[in-house]
């Protein structure tokens, strides 16, 4: 049998990529806010569940060759994503102006074929090995070891390379050709093998009709909530240190898959550690199974509990990455649930495949069910600390459920009793153990016990967190800060002010990204614009602004329309919509999906939305691949400090003008400059010389300002963004 599990390993390598590769194609076209998000990943885990219910019906049918038919399966699969990402791009072009329900219907029908296949494989296969070997529960862990081990290998190879080196499309066809081998070897173990040594099976013979083998101690049905509650449990904690890694790592695209990686290897390894397990309790044993379940749940919760805060006390004497373990031992006993309860309520009969379909249905709707409760419900209104318990109690009900159909009288007294003891414990520790944990994770090595935020939000679009020198951070990096003022500039709120340096009249502007609201004060009181639209992901900035007096008349400004939404999915969906300028302080060109708005497709989108003359103004945060992209994209471009203007008409620096705007600039009335007092106008005239660079003999020096021509003189041979090859996402962790 150790070719087959060979192969299933091979197949769980391909799923994983095309799951990374898919979801972030979708999100390109779909959006990457929360609510696209939950629909993408919903999809892939329904399609899975449904999956993996119909290869339970297909491995029921007598006549059907059930190694060959998981090789048809995993060509098919292999053909599919060949062609997938051309058909996601044909599809989202006639679909991104959809409403979000349409929206979730395609999302779904795109993903349905090729999970589907996945799903089913499982069923498929783990009653061909039952047939062989007449143990479930040893059939369940060896093969959900070997696939999700395989998955946990892809984690860390595209981690380490594979998204890097190989971009979307190269690690696509990577996967499709494994899979075609796969398939095809598959196949040829079908066509060249001999008849395997195997167990008869009840009602696998028609002239059998006794009842199949009765020594289950757990009803189906029962098993069915179980395995749902697993899934639910499971899930929920690994949003729950996606969370806490993505603050932790500032949003790393390779911190999340490396999380994702010993989610699960640990989920690999419990399979496996149940496997002995599920030998040694056979036949008439099989009751001991309930224990064995009720034990590995209380544990398994009361050791996920801790991860969280044990992560973010160990950051400031460990490397993030070093914690990973800490996921990895949780989940291993999570991991070893599945095929526990699969042993001790599924016979090892014809029907075995198909019963086990039920349960793995079961396990993906309860794990759907805690990424829509979690995710989209209760993140917005617990924290993690509180999140956390409410798990805890969860899993702590389900074990001692599982005790109670073991133990009677004094002993299951005892028993609940000491599981209260422990939910009370978990709950009263939580406070403590939850303390400052983002200022932990944030500050790490420079943190103190007396650093406290002045405002923290946890919601279903990210954590928001604000020190108390107006310093914004988003999802653990710096976001901006709470400054209006050229004069005192402490967030070189300088480059807001630089709109008609370089175009004449920019009298409707777009901005992508809110955050503190300063730059949008800015640009808003800008004495020629007339509209400012802004589209901002994440509204849990609409509830910060207002805290903050030099920023909070900006939300009641008649210029200004703030919608909630992903920047790339309105400008597709509003194209008619023309603007002077479009702005964005784009967050830095390393973090996760960052590549979304400074990559060639992208820039063509927007270029789109640029009226006569019209300028994109965006943030490159010193990236040469950013920077030589927009000058390559655009015919025209000018740097100001690291601000990047492309246009495809020729921009002009007019100092003239400049001053005569900032010199009459108002912010509510109140003069930005007051020219009366010698430190602002020093302050003007240190902001006007910027233009007296241009032409420098120091183009590359930082304060200043550049035209095109030396900057792809500078960069020649950088590489350019795209939504393919994501820019500088896969490259080292950040901290």
């Amino acid at each position: 049998m150790v070719w087959l599990y060979v192969l299933f390993f091979c197949s769980g390598f391909p799923a994983l990529i095309y799951q990374i590769v898919w979801q972030r194609s979708l999100f390109a076209i779909f959006g990457i806010n929360i609510e696209s998000v939950t629909i993408v990943v919903s999809a892939f885990m329904l399609g899975l569940g449904i999956g993996s219910f119909l290869g339970g019906v297909v491995s029921k049918l007598p006549r059907v060759p059930l190694l060959c038919a998981f090789g048809g399966i995993e060509l098919c699969i292999g053909l599919f994503g060949a062609f997938s990402l051309r058909l996601f791009y044909l599809v989202g072009i006639h679909t991104a102006r959809a409403p979000q329900l349409t929206t979730g219907v395609v999302t779904f029908a795109l993903v349905l074929v090729p999970t589907l296949l996945m799903g089913a494989t499982l069923p498929i296969l783990v009653a061909h090995v039952v047939r062989i070997s007449g143990n479930v529960g040893t059939s369940v862990g060896i093969l959900y070891f070997v696939n999700t081990l395989g998955s946990a290998v892809a984690c860390l190879m595209s981690a380490k390379f594979i998204m890097r080196l190989m971009g979307e499309s190269g690690s696509v066809y990577l996967a499709a050709g494994i899979n075609g081998a796969i398939g095809f070897l598959a196949i040829l173990a079908y066509l060249l093998r001999k008849n395997p040594s195997q167990i008869a099976l009840p009602g696998q013979d028609d002239r059998d009709r006794t009842e199949p083998f009765s020594l289950v101690p757990l009803q189906l049905h029962w098993a069915v909530i179980a395995a749902g509650l697993c899934g639910f449990i499971s899930l929920s904690y690994e949003i729950v240190w996606y969370r806490v890694y993505s603050f932790a790592s500032g949003s790393n695209a390779r911190a999340f898959a490396l999380l994702l990686a010993a989610y699960l290897e640990g989920i690999a390894f419990g399979s496996l550690f149940s496997r002995p397990i599920c030998q040694r309790l056979s036949g008439r044993k099989a009751a001991g199974g309930l224990t064995a379940i009720a034990l590995f749940a209380i544990a398994a919760n009361a050791i996920s509990f801790f991860v969280a805060p044990l992560i973010t006390l160990g950051l400031k004497s460990l490397d993030l990455i070093i914690t990973l373990p800490l996921v990895t031992l949780s989940t291993c006993l999570l991991g070893a649930l599945f095929p526990l309860i699969c042993h001790v309520s599924i016979a090892p009969d014809h029907k075995s495949g198909a019963r086990l379909s039920y349960l793995y249905l079961s396990n993906i709707v309860g794990s759907v069910s805690g990424t829509l409760l979690v995710g989209l419900v209760l993140m917005d209104v617990w924290s993690i600390r509180q999140i956390s318990v409410f798990l805890a109690l969860v899993g702590l009900f389900l074990g001692t459920a599982f005790l109670a159909t073991t133990l009677r009288g004094i002993r299951l007294t005892g028993a609940a009793a000491t599981a209260a003891t422990v939910a009370l414990a978990i709950t009263a520790s939580s406070k403590p153990l939850f303390d400052r944990a983002y200022e932990r994770m944030l500050y790490k090595n420079d943190y103190r016990p007396t650093d406290q935020f002045a405002h923290l939000i946890e919601s279903k679009s990210g954590v928001i967190a604000v020190s108390n020198d107006g310093t914004v951070f988003g999802g653990g990096v710096i976001d901006g800060r709470f400054n209006i003022s050229p004069i005192s500039d402490s967030n070189w709120i300088v480059r807001a002010y630089a709109l008609s340096c370089f175009h004449p009249r920019p009298s409707n502007v777009l901005m992508i990204g809110l955050s503190s609201g300063s730059w949008a004060q800015v640009i808003a009181n800008h004495p020629q614009v007339d509209k400012l639209d802004i589209v901002e992901i994440s509204p849990a900035y609409l509830h910060l602004i207002p805290q903050y007096p030099d920023v909070s008349g900006l939300l009641r400004n008649p210029k200004v329309r703030v919608t909630i939404d992903d920047g790339r999915r309105w400008l597709v969906r509003n194209p008619a919509s023309k603007f002077d300028v479009i702005v964005m302080n784009t967050t830095y060109h390393w973090r996760e999906h960052a590549s979304n708005l400074l990559s060639v497709d992208f820039l063509r989108l927007a270029r789109q939305h640029l009226a006569p003359g019209g300028v994109l103004f965006y943030n490159t945060t010193w990236s040469p691949e950013a920077i030589l992209t927009g000058v390559t994209v655009f015919p025209y471009g000018l740097r100001i400090i690291n601000f990047l203007g492309v246009s495809d008409s020729p921009i002009q620096v007019d100092k003239t003008r400049w001053k005569n705007i900032l010199a009459n600039y108002r912010i509510e009335g109140k003069p930005v400059f007051d020219l009366s007092r010698s430190d602002h106008k020093k302050r003007l005239e240190e902001i006007l010389s910027l233009t007296d660079t241009l032409g420098s003999r120091q183009p590359g020096a930082q304060m200043a300002m550049e035209y095109a021509d030396t900057i792809r003189e500078r960069y020649r041979g950088e590489r350019l963004i795209t939504d393919d090859n994501m820019g500088t996402e896969w490259t080292e962790v950040r901290h």
